[in-house]
């Protein structure tokens, strides 16, 4: 969990004791972990549109004291509220585009958004097959690599800085995932506009 990890390491510059954390695409909330091993002192959410990752993460978490409210089954674009930073790993690079989404994280965030995602000069989106489920129905899946300088436009324009930083899993070489390239990246994007 490379890429958790790093997360971490970027959360932990920012973070302040009571601060809440929005963890977006939990699965079933391993991050919590990454936020624990290194005494960061935030307030852990998740919310992940798969529920029965939900329900595993509610057993399995509460031991580590995290209250099992905290995760919800949801899509993105039905999340309400506010947090003081915002989590996104791999997420938005696997829907049909960025825009809606990721808008609505900006505008939760009070303080930060950090994402990963698959991003290059010169956009490419894909729907294809993903050949690697086992399962005998045929099921599609979004493959995008998003577009650098519209990507950093599109979240400068809701008030914030943006910094780019290599992903330390790939060193900003590509990685094939279920066959196809994706070019992982972090940002980090600090609202500017006291709002």
């Amino acid at each position: 969990m490379t890429c958790a990890a790093q997360a971490a390491e970027l959360l932990q510059l920012m973070a302040l004791p009571g601060e809440t954390l929005l963890d977006v695409g939990c699965g079933t909330g391993y991050f919590l972990h990454s936020l624990q091993s290194r005494n960061i002192p935030l307030e852990y959410f998740g919310i992940d549109a798969t529920a029965r990752f939900i329900d595993i993460g509610r057993s399995a978490l509460a031991r580590f004291g995290l209250p099992p409210e905290r995760l919800q089954a949801g899509r993105i674009e039905d999340l309400d509220g506010r947090a003081d930073h915002v989590l996104c790993m791999n997420v938005l690079s696997n829907i049909d585009n960025f825009h809606r989404p990721l808008e609505r994280l900006l505008k939760m965030a009070r303080k930060t958004v950090i994402l990963r995602e698959s991003v290059k000069d010169g956009a490419e989106y894909r729907y294809v097959e993903d050949r690697y489920l086992e399962s005998p129905d045929v099921l599609n899946v979004h493959v995008n690599a998003y577009d650098r300088k519209e990507l950093t436009a599109f979240i400068r324009s809701y008030g914030y800085s943006v910094s780019e930083i290599a992903d330390l899993r790939t060193g900003g070489a590509p990685e094939m995932v279920i066959d196809y390239p994706h070019y992982w990246t972090f940002f980090v994007a600090t609202r500017i506009d006291g709002i």
